[in-house]
């Protein structure tokens, strides 16, 4: 659990040191008075590196997903009470009071 941490942290630097090159280039760009075509390999590698490795750290870090099951609340309920709508039995009702056998 703690190297998937650090994964995540290590890409995070990562990623804020290409943006952080990718800015100086650009400035350095500016002053030189050259056109902006594309950035240098080694900041896209970088960028690169550093999203696919937050990525990995942070789908571990989640620890192990569990099955989302559309019926998991009718596997304790037998074949019999599927068919009974327990939530719409209503039994204090007036029909009480019409039938009323005292």
């Amino acid at each position: 659990m703690a190297t998937h941490k650090m994964c995540v942290i290590l890409g995070l630097v990562a990623l804020a040191h290409a943006a952080y090159s990718a800015a100086q280039h650009r400035t350095y760009l500016r002053l030189t008075e050259q056109d902006f075509s594309m950035l240098p390999h080694d900041i896209f590698l970088q960028c690169i590196f550093g999203l696919l490795l937050t990525c990995y750290g942070v789908v571990n870090v989640a620890g192990n997903f569990k099955e989302i099951k559309a019926s998991a609340e009718q596997d304790t309920k037998t074949w019999e009470m599927l068919s009974n709508r327990q939530g719409f039995n209503i039994f204090h009702h007036r029909g009480k009071a019409l039938f009323n056998e005292t």
